[in-house]
Parts: C-alpha cells; sequence; structure tokens
C-alpha cells in the first residue's frame, strides 16, 4: 500500500513487509531509493523518545477515506505541499494498538506528534488553518485548531449540544475558511448542519513580510528529483489570512548525479550499487529489430528517473548511445499461434506469429510453408508484425515450418497444428445380443467423420479403469451372462462426447427377423429415438399376443427403410427357480412366436387410424446359438441334417437321366401336362408304359439303391 504525497512530485510513502513485519518507508524520488521514517524525538508531554534507526522508527496507516464526508487518516493538500497529517505508531512495525496523530511540517523529514487518539484533520485556508475533531461514536461539541501548521492547538466550542458527528465538509475555494460539520443530536433526532466561519479570527490578511522562504530536501539534500524548490511559508508567530495560493517562489534544475537515475528495463541494482544486467535478460537483444546500416540505442544500464529535471553532470555518462547494428545471423526463430494454442477449426483463420531473437531482420527472406501445398514468402518480419493470417480447408496434423534467411546465416522452426472441426454426434454401433465368450466389436460411428486426432476413452463390463485408444473400434469378450453396459467417451479438441449402449449376453439364443406392413414407412424418420420406441412398442404387442414373459423377448428396430427388426429369444430363470434357459425351452418360444406371427396375431396401432401388422420375415441362415464344441450338439446334427438333404436332391438332379425309374416318371409327368392342354384325343397321347413300373419316387431311389449295392 502506498501514498502520493500531494504537492510534491515524486514523492511518496508506502508500507512493505520485511521478515513478516510490516514498516513504513518514505522515497523523494518515485522509489529509486526509499529510506524508514524517523520517529519523533519527543512524545506529546515532551518526554523524550528512544526509538534508533533501522530497529525502531515511525509507522503510518496509509488508508485514505473513499467516504467524501470523513477525511482518512493521513492526509495533505496541493497548497500545503510540507505538511503531511496521519496516524501511526512508533516502534518496530506498524500495528493497530497504541495509535497516536503525527504530523510534518518539512515534507517527511522530521515528525511531531500531535494527539494520542485518532482524529479527522481538515486543512483550511491553504493549509494555513487546521481543524482537528476526534474519532469517537459519543457526541462531542469542541475541535481543535492549529495556526501553526500543527505546533500548538487551541480548543473551541461549535456547538451548545453535543452533537453525534456523522462527517465534516469545507467550503470549496482558495480562500474558504468556513466549514461544515453534519450529524444528529440522538439517534432518534433528523440529521443536523453545522456551520463555522472563521473569518472573524483573522483581522488581515498576509502582507509580503509575513512570508519566510523554505527549501524543500531529503534531510538535507536540497535537489528533489532533479530540482531545488524554495517554497512560501507563513511564519508562525503571524495570524493573518493567507487568501491564494503562493505556490513555489523559485525553482531551479540541479546537476545530474547518480542518484537521478534508476536501473534500465532488464537491470537489476546490486549491493555495490551498480545497475547490471538480470540473469533473463540478455543486452545484445536490443539490436534484434535493426538492420545493417542502422543504428539503434545501446543501453548503459541506467535510465533517468522520469519527470526528473536535472542536467547536464553525470547525464551524458548514463544516457543510451546510439550504435550501429552489427549484422547478424538469425538466431532464436520461433513459430506460434497468435493464441498459443496448438489447435484450429476448419475454414476458419488461423494466425501464426514469428518470432526472431536476434538477426538482420530488414534484409531476411522469410518463407513459410503451411503443411497444406500452400507457401508465402516474406522480405523482412515487420511486413508480419500482425502475424499471418491462413485458413485450412481440411482436417488433419499439418506441420508448419519457416524458413528465415540472410547473408550471415539461416535459421528454421516448425510447428505441428491440429486443425479439427467440431464434433457434433457419436453413436455407439454395437451387436445386440452376443454369445458368452466371444469376441464383440464395438465401433464408434462419428458425424462428422473427419473431425482431426481423436482420443477413445471405452468403458464397458464391470471394468472400473477406462481403455484409452486413439481407433474409433475394439474388441471384447463378456465372461458372464447378463445385460451389460458399454460406454464410449470421444475426446476432440476442447468437446468430449459420448454414447452409451446396452448388450446382453447369454449362453444361448434365439433370432427372428420382423418386418412390417409398408404403411409404417411412412412414418419412420430413421432417428434413434423413434427405433427405441417402435421397439418397446412391438416387444408390448408380442407379449399380449403369446403370452410369453417380456423378459424373454428384446426387439431391436434395424435401421434403414424398409422398416425391420431382429426378435431375439432370450433365456430367462424366473423367480420360482424353474429352467427355462434351456435349448428346447427357447426353440418352443421360438415357435409358439412364429406361429403367431404367421397369424397376424401381432399388431399395434402407430397413431388413431393406423394399424401395423407384425410378420416373420425370415430365420437366420442357422440357429443363433454358439456352435462351438462347448455347447450341445443338437444345432449340429440339425445343420447336418439341412447340408445331407440338399445333397442328396442336388444328386438326384444331376444323375436323374441315368435311373429308368425317374425318368419314366418324368415322362409321365410331362405327358400328364401335354394331355391337359393338347387338341387331341386321350388315345393318341396315352403314354405306353408298363403298368408294374410305375412307382413312386421314393421306391425307385430305393431299388436302384439297393441294386448298386448287391451288385458290389
Amino acid at each position: 500500500m502506498y501514498f502520493s504525497v500531494a504537492g510534491i512530485k515524486g514523492m511518496f510513502l508506502a508500507n512493505k513487509k520485511i521478515d513478516n513485519q510490516v514498516k513504513t518507508f518514505i522515497t523523494y524520488n518515485k522509489g529509486r531509493d526509499w529510506r524508514l521514517l524517523q520517529a519523533p524525538d519527543t512524545d506529546l508531554r515532551g518526554d523524550p523518545v528512544n526509538c534508533l534507526l533501522p530497529y525502531c522508527s515511525l509507522h503510518l496507516h496509509l488508508k485514505v477515506s473513499e467516504n467524501p464526508y470523513t477525511s482518512g487518516i493521513i492526509a495533505s493538500k496541493d497548497t500545503a505541499p510540507s505538511i503531511i497529517v496521519a496516524s501511526g505508531n512508533i516502534g518496530s512495525e506498524l500495528s493497530d494498538t497504541d495509535i497516536s496523530m503525527f504530523v510534518s511540517s518539512d515534507a517527511g523529514n522530521t515528525w511531531r506528534q500531535i494527539f494520542e487518539e485518532e482524529h479527522s484533520v481538515l486543512y483550511l485556508d491553504q493549509g494555513g488553518v487546521l481543524v482537528a475533531m476526534k474519532h469517537t461514536s459519543l457526541p462531542i461539541r469542541h475541535l481543535w485548531l492549529s495556526f501553526d501548521e500543527g505546533r500548538s492547538w487551541s480548543k473551541y466550542s461549535f456547538t451548545s449540544i453535543p452533537l453525534f458527528v456523522d462527517g465534516v465538509l469545507g467550503e470549496p475555494g482558495e480562500e474558504t475558511l468556513i466549514m461544515t460539520v453534519f450529524g444528529h443530536f440522538s439517534h432518534r433526532s433528523e440529521w443536523q448542519l453545522v456551520k463555522v466561519d472563521y473569518k472573524s479570527i483573522f483581522d488581515r490578511r498576509c502582507a509580503e513580510e509575513d512570508y519566510r522562504p523554505w527549501q524543500l530536501h531529503s534531510q538535507g539534500e536540497a535537489c528533489i528529483m532533479g530540482a531545488k524548490r524554495i517554497y512560501k511559508k507563513r511564519k508562525s508567530e503571524r495570524k493573518c489570512m493567507q487568501g491564494k495560493y503562493a505556490g513555489a517562489m523559485e525553482s531551479k534544475p540541479c546537476v545530474c548525479t547518480e542518484a537521478d537515475f534508476d536501473c534500465d528495463y532488464g537491470y537489476e541494482r546490486h549491493s555495490n550499487g551498480q545497475c547490471l544486467p538480470a540473469f533473463w535478460f540478455n543486452p545484445s537483444s536490443l539490436s534484434k529489430d535493426c538492420s545493417l546500416g542502422q543504428s539503434y540505442l545501446n543501453s548503459t544500464g541506467y535510465r533517468k528517473v522520469v519527470s526528473n529535471n536535472c542536467t547536464d553532470g553525470v547525464r551524458e555518462q548514463y544516457t543510451a548511445k546510439p550504435q550501429k547494428c552489427p549484422g547478424k545471423a538469425p538466431r532464436g526463430l520461433r513459430i506460434v499461434t497468435a493464441d498459443g494454442k496448438l489447435t484450429a477449426e476448419q475454414g476458419h483463420n488461423v494466425t501464426l506469429m514469428v518470432q526472431l531473437e536476434e538477426g538482420d531482420v530488414q534484409r531476411t527472406l522469410i518463407q513459410v510453408d503451411f503443411g497444406d501445398g500452400i507457401a508465402v514468402s516474406y522480405v523482412n518480419l515487420s511486413s508480419m508484425e500482425d502475424g499471418i493470417k491462413h485458413v485450412y480447408q481440411n482436417v488433419g496434423i499439418f506441420r508448419v515450418t519457416v524458413q528465415v534467411d540472410n547473408s550471415l546465416g539461416s535459421d528454421s522452426a516448425v510447428l505441428y497444428l491440429h486443425v479439427t472441426c467440431p464434433l457434433e454426434h457419436v453413436h455407439l454401433s454395437l451387436p445386440f445380443v452376443t454369445t458368452k465368450n466371444k469376441e464383440v466389436n464395438a465401433t464408434a460411428v462419428l458425424w462428422p467423420s473427419q473431425v482431426g486426432t481423436l482420443t477413445y476413452v471405452w468403458w464397458y463390463g464391470n471394468n472400473t479403469e477406462p481403455l484409452i485408444t486413439l481407433e474409433g473400434s475394439i474388441s471384447f469378450r463378456f465372461t458372464s451372462e447378463g445385460m451389460n453396459t458399454i460406454t464410449v467417451q470421444v475426446s476432440a479438441g476442447n468437446a468430449i462426447l459420448q454414447d452409451t449402449k446396452t448388450i446382453a449376453v447369454y449362453e444361448e439364443f434365439r433370432s427372428l427377423r420382423l418386418s412390417f406392413s409398408p404403411n409404417l414407412d411412412d412414418y419412420n424418420p430413421d432417428i434413434p429415438e423413434w427405433r427405441r420406441d417402435i421397439g418397446r412398442v412391438i416387444k408390448k404387442s408380442l407379449v399380449e399376443a403369446t403370452g410369453v414373459p417380456g423378459q424373454h423377448i428384446l426387439v431391436a428396430v434395424l435401421p434403414g427403410l424398409p422398416t425391420t427388426a431382429e426378435l431375439f429369444v432370450l433365456p430367462y430363470q424366473d423367480p420360482a427357480g424353474e429352467n427355462k434357459r434351456s435349448a428346447d425351452y427357447l426353440e418352443q418360444i421360438s415357435e409358439l412366436l412364429i406361429h403367431k406371427l404367421n397369424q397376424n396375431s401381432v399388431h399395434f396401432e402407430l397413431k388413431p387410424g393406423v394399424q401395423v401388422l407384425v410378420h416373420a420375415a425370415h430365420l437366420t441362415a442357422a440357429p443363433l446359438v454358439d456352435l462351438t464344441p462347448t455347447h450341445s450338439g443338437s444345432a449340429m446334427l440339425m445343420l447336418l441334417s439341412v447340408v445331407f438333404v440338399g445333397l442328396a436332391v442336388f444328386v438326384i438332379y444331376k444323375f436323374k437321366r441315368k435311373i429308368p425309374g425317374i425318368n419314366a416318371y418324368a415322362q409321365m409327368q410331362n405327358e400328364k401336362e401335354q394331355e391337359m392342354i393338347s387338341p387331341v384325343s386321350h388315345s393318341e397321347s396315352r403314354p405306353s408304359v408298363p403298368q408294374t413300373e410305375l412307382r413312386r419316387p421314393g421306391q425307385l431311389i430305393d431299388e436302384k439303391v439297393e441294386s448298386q449295392l448287391i451288385g458290389k
């Protein structure tokens, strides 16, 4: 916390924490040098104060009131530049106890104690009159006046009835001697205004002989901010009204000394008083923006304090000197984005900044390759101060390279920029039902499909730790039956989207494809929410039509048109413990469902007046039972039977001409068809085949096969 002393340029008071102790310091050259405040020699009663620097000093509270009706606990005035009034304490550090009021009439060089309690102080007559009023919650009727800059105080009564004071205001104007006190006589009374006019105290205006010169100084040093300033101050024994502020009598510049200079940017003052480069600063970097043949200001490590008016002396020695720019090869080349990020959005401007620590920038060729087949060239860095704007039309990771060349050398830098587009939707694609211990593939389908660099985080089964991949699909197995959830989170830039699906895992199940009457397609928007709702409606219709418990049925409406669905018959352990998990039981439920579907018994009302009929489209090519050796062999026998029957039909068709019975039967069938459509008589078209040769096809096949076996 600091306080700027009014009327004296470059003078500040500041509180600084040192070794967990808050101390008050003062400066006369804008912070170039600081020192502690010398405590008063005596206290209010005239007893000596034994306070030796730097172990003991005066410490002040530097808070300024934000309320215009109450003064702060420190005050100064432009028209009274030498007078400072503040509250504080004497000791090793600033304290909130044992607070007293102190005044300095020589701009902080020496201090006097004026009250042992906090008071509000008002400046009247350009500081020629100081008015003090006690800080208290009790009603008061007296105030204190000082006509000699706080050396002595007189007690005055401003009201006959004690007043709870809420604030004090001075009348505006340079010659004001009027103040207004406002408050209330009791907590229930209205505000009271008391106007106090001190004009009657003075019987004349001050003349020239009533003033004396006073020189601003800092512990005897007369040059403050490079100038000597002499002010006119009213003699303390003269009781006259000052009127308008006379200001400084004289001000003339001083010869510059080392004290008028502070350390330049990048330099630090060391214990020997010299300004040396800081560890992070490279003095040669000052010449990085100049070109061969030009010049720059080479710092000496010092700069004159701002607003300092000194002349001559060491000014030339400490002032920065013009110096010819050296020829330098490019060094410390960097390329970054304007916002410091390594990502950009497709189709939007990205601003790239080229930075060079040193080099002949005016005669340098800069080539920038954006990595997407486009490159640009510049002749100097000054044309790139606002950055290079570029728009990427595709997503991906682009290698941005910049090459800088001049007559003395070259340098290059690389930036890998990730160009993405916003990820709008994630859909997790996986089977609705799978077999226990069978590998399952899950794929994250994105919209749009190309969004740049992605990270996939997967949770499945009972895993507490996620699986993190850079690919949009994974494979896994479930070792236990039941319903399992799979969640995928896709991270694209700052956006993270996720989708969750449920998959049923069983040892055995059945599957049936469903189709619907065509009117359902007219109302199919082909969105996941609609498909989930229709699936629940179809399941309810199946349960009502067949009486099969809902735990046995899972319906999944498939994407696309025409509308189709997959009906899964799942095992279920009822509460009574009855075994409802066998293959025969699942087959019975499947047959019942097919029977009801074929009878057109399953239907639902999509909307009033729109009835949708559910059909059995077809069974899967093979029963959806895991055919691995770990399961029952009945399904394998069924499959083998179908294969053998198909093979027998193929053999009969292929070799039917070699079997007489088959040929005769075929001829008889052809003639019978001709008899039905031919215009000729029966006697003409009747075949001449003996009656004993007519056999049913099965008998002929059996005989032919038997004869072949006997012959062998």
